[in-house]
């Protein structure tokens, strides 16, 4: 009877143990499956400064959200630099992630080449649709954005600096991509307030405007919302229309100092536009009319500029809050939130740059209400060395 009784607990203990394994065993199917690892490219039009920029800002940004570490420290992270592609290198080396492979055969730049950018994009899409190595595009500037925010493939792309995306033709509105698979940055009236803060401090009747002749360039520009501010705010346009968006950076340079030099004498202020002319290692010769004509400038790209002499701009902390919501957008995507679902509008802090050398250059005396609403003030004019 003893025995039997024996037995009879073994057997119950040995089910119980055996319940409990196999619950474990359903808990471990239940288990996450390992989070896939999202191989990341990169491509542009060419190099520009603010590409730069916006791309060491994001390296930071998906740092602080801890989507990413360094196994070295970013020295090459320079804001006199305009190299994407060595920033590119060094990240696909030293970034470490178990969510995010930045691909070291994933840089691409058209050098501001018409040819190489069809060739490029044709590449593209075909290892897009053809291969099985790619997770994500990031696409900087209207070039990239026209050519890879499309149907052609469903690889996920994103769009990051492009002035005026729906005038591009890039998003279909500010709120929507028109593509499950794209998310494109829309910076809410960034060039509409940097116009009426310039035509508020100054009255100009009338500005002068360098830009792109092509249509894709004009569009980088905002061409289209310059001429829809001048309506509104009743002044006149002045344009001066030429090549600016090319890979030959001494055609561009010499082509935007024509420009400046003819519209210094025809306007009463100018807007410089974002382009590949404004060369920081030579911004003294573009300055040099506009001292001469004594007019005011402003800057569209942003404080970089303003801090080599550009009279005005809005604050270059707009890279680093654009570049954190940019982080913010690859974390969605790589939690599984379709890209045309996630926020499109980028709400950029209102910062205000000064630079006092220019304004004793051309002889203006800064009301102290204008004084007191800068953010950032500069004392230097002087090419980036």
């Amino acid at each position: 009877m003893r025995a039997s009784f024996f037995l009879k607990a073994v057997f119950l203990l040995a089910l119980a143990a055996a319940a409990v394994c196999m619950a474990s065993l359903a808990d471990d199917l239940k288990a996450d499956p390992p989070k896939k690892k999202w191989k990341v490219i990169y491509v542009e039009g060419g190099n520009y400064k603010d590409y730069y920029l916006v791309l060491s800002g994001l390296i930071h940004g998906l740092k602080n959200i801890g989507l990413i570490d360094y196994r070295t420290p970013p020295a090459i992270m320079d804001d006199g630099n305009e190299d994407t592609s060595q920033l590119w290198s060094w990240l696909s080396i030293n970034a470490v992630s178990d969510r995010l492979e930045f691909l070291a055969d994933g840089y691409y730049s058209a050098g501001w080449n018409d040819q190489k950018r069809l060739e490029i994009k044709k590449e593209i899409l075909r290892r897009l649709n053809d291969g099985n190595d790619v997770d994500l595009v990031l696409t900087f500037g209207t070039w990239a954005g026209q050519d890879l925010v499309t149907d052609e493939h469903q690889v996920p792309v994103m769009s990051i600096t492009v002035t005026d995306p729906v005038a591009a033709g890039i998003s279909r509105t500010e709120t929507d991509s028109g593509l499950d698979h794209a998310h494109v940055q829309v910076e809410n009236g960034r060039n509409e307030r940097q116009i009426r803060i310039f035509h508020d401090i100054f009255k100009f009747r009338r500005l002068g405007v360098p830009y792109d002749v092509t249509p894709s360039g004009q569009s980088t520009m905002g061409v289209p919302t310059i001429r829809k501010m001048a309506e509104e705010l009743g002044f006149e346009l002045v344009p001066c229309e030429t090549r600016l968006e090319i890979d030959d950076q001494e055609t561009s340079f010499q082509n935007l100092l024509d420009c400046v030099s003819d519209l210094s004498e025809k306007s009463d202020a100018i807007y410089l536009t974002v382009n590949n002319g404004m060369q920081g290692d030579r911004i003294e010769r573009i300055l040099a009319p506009i001292i001469k004509a004594r007019i005011p400038s402003f800057s569209q790209s942003g404080s970089n500029e303003t801090e080599l002499g550009v009279l005005m701009s809005l604050g270059q902390d707009n890279y680093n809050d654009s570049s954190f919501f940019e982080a913010k957008v690859i974390e969605a995507i790589v939690n599984g939130q379709m890209p045309r679902q996630i926020n499109q509008i980028y709400e950029a802090p209102l910062t205000l740059a000064l630079n006092l050398k220019m304004t004793l250059a051309i002889g203006w005396n800064p009301p102290f209400e204008v004084l007191i609403a800068m953010d950032e003030i500069y004392q230097n004019i002087g090419n980036r060395r």
